[in-house]
């Protein structure tokens, strides 16, 4: 056989955990791109926090300088007396168009940034981050006051280089560390995709090689109590009933290949006799044309039996109603009058609404009260009762003669098509507790076949009594 599933199986890998890699990228990235922007934005809050406080304190010891002290000669001593952070400058514009500033400051008055705020002084403080001199830098700018009255402006930068450098590390470090992640989740998931797709296939190909030989193979413990060995458990079990189902219909086949055989040939042979005597005899004709019929009429009988075994299987076969057990049972024993000369009995009914199919049942009922007249003659007693058992929630409808019985060895068979233990007659098809019974499986019920006190059989039909839906009728 060719093996055409591995490729398969590798490719499928490949592509989910391509799938899986390209995922991760996207949110590795996502996650280094955040982590950069956080420590570029924590970094750069703090060094526009630290120009803040040096631009406040320069503003407040301009405005406690002594009386008579000019701005720009307070402005150089304080300047020369303050030292600033590695790469700081300040710059102090005057109205006058003095200007003041530190060693490192002369690349401010340069800078194209800077010239525009001299230009156009602020009113408020501005901070910002710009390059100055090609390094880059944290800028801020604020308007010296005296009372309201501007009296100059204060620039001042704090060199961003460091973090720059810092920043290509912790940007390095992330990327390094999300391609290791990256690796690992792509190396860990398609490991993982290969172990799991290989259990798959061997299941595949198992499967293949079941549909194209036999049936009686099984796919086994796979060794794994997850979604896969769920898979191959269910599979085997699918296969079990389908086995059984088709072991069914061969079975079905062959009882009615061998049940429709023997009217299908005495009605042939006795046509073939008077197609050689010849039609001349009418009593031969009629007695012949009476004899088809009944084999027709007995096929016709199977048939529609068989039919509605195999309609027992259907998901509407049951037409649910409220059924009272009283009125039903009635009916049933009603009915049972004009089947034959028997003693019919029918025993006190409890008083309880069922939700059943009411045809069904009813037809079930007759069908046990059918097979009863078969196992008895005139004269024997047939009885009907209902036993309700209120801890197990279950309605027995029960029928009973004083026929033979059926042997205890024989009552497993009895429910199968075309047995008929116990029955006197030679009419019949065989088929009447095999509708019982599925007709009872169909209600979530069962067929129970026992001994009566009565001398012969006592089969029942067991059915959810629905007692919690409907309850206990009104008392009558």
């Amino acid at each position: 056989m060719t093996r055409r599933f591995p490729r398969g199986r590798s490719g499928t890998a490949v592509r989910l955990a391509a799938l899986h890699g390209g995922i991760l990228v996207v949110v590795l990235g996502a996650v280094a791109i955040a982590l950069v922007s956080s420590f570029s934005s924590s970094y750069q809050a703090v060094a526009a926090s630290n120009l803040a406080d040096e631009l406040r304190t320069f503003a407040h010891a301009a405005a406690d300088r002594p009386a008579g002290e000019q701005l720009e000669a307070f402005s150089v001593g304080y300047l020369e007396s303050h030292a600033l952070a590695s790469g700081g400058a300040v710059l102090v514009a005057l109205p006058t168009g003095a200007r003041v500033q530190t060693a490192s400051g002369a690349s401010l008055a340069r800078s194209p940034a800077v010239a525009a705020l001299l230009a156009h002084p602020p009113s408020a403080s501005e901070v910002f981050a710009t390059t100055v001199g090609g390094h880059p830098v944290e800028l801020a700018a604020a308007p010296l006051l005296e009372g309201a009255r501007r009296v100059g402006t204060i620039v001042a930068t704090a060199d961003l280089t460091p973090f720059a450098a810092e920043r290509a590390r912790v940007l390095a470090l992330s990327l390094a560390e999300a391609a290791v992640a990256l690796a690992a989740g792509v190396a860990s998931s398609y490991v993982l995709l290969r172990k799991l797709l290989r259990t798959v296939g061997r299941i595949t190909s198992a499967a293949d090689e079941i549909g194209r030989s036999s049936l009686d193979r099984r796919l086994g413990d796979q060794g794994t109590d997850d979604e896969v060995g769920d898979l191959a458990r269910t599979f085997d079990e699918m296969l079990d009933r389908i086995e059984t189902a088709m072991a069914g219909q061969r079975r079905l086949l062959a009882d009615v290949s061998h049940q429709l055989r023997t009217p299908l040939t005495v009605a042939r042979g006795h046509l073939e006799v008077l197609g050689r005597t010849g039609a001349a005899d009418p009593t031969a004709v009629k007695e012949t044309i009476d004899l088809v019929v009944d084999e027709l009429g007995h096929m016709g009988a199977v048939v529609e039996r068989l039919l509605m075994l195999g309609h027992a299987m259907d998901s509407d076969f049951l037409a649910r109603t409220p059924v009272d057990l009283r009125a039903l049972l009635g009916d049933c024993f009603a009915a049972a009058q004009v089947l034959a000369s028997r003693t019919f009995l029918l025993e006190p009914v409890p008083d309880r609404v069922l939700l059943v199919d009411e045809a069904k049942v009813r037809g079930a009922v007759l069908n046990l009260v059918a097979n009863a007249v078969k196992a008895t003659v005139p004269g024997d007693t047939i009885r009907l009762s209902a036993l309700l058992d209120e801890v197990r929630g279950e309605i027995e409808l029960v029928v009973e003669d004083s026929g033979p019985g059926i042997p205890e060895h024989q009552r497993a068979a009895a429910l199968e098509r075309f047995s008929r233990p116990g029955a006197r007659s030679e009419g019949g098809t065989g088929l009447g507790l095999a509708i019982v019974k599925a007709v009872a499986e169909s209600h979530g019920g069962r067929v129970a076949i026992g001994e009566s006190d009565l001398g012969g059989a006592r089969v029942s039909i067991v059915l959810p009594s629905g007692r919690d839906r409907y309850g206990e009728g009104s008392e009558r």
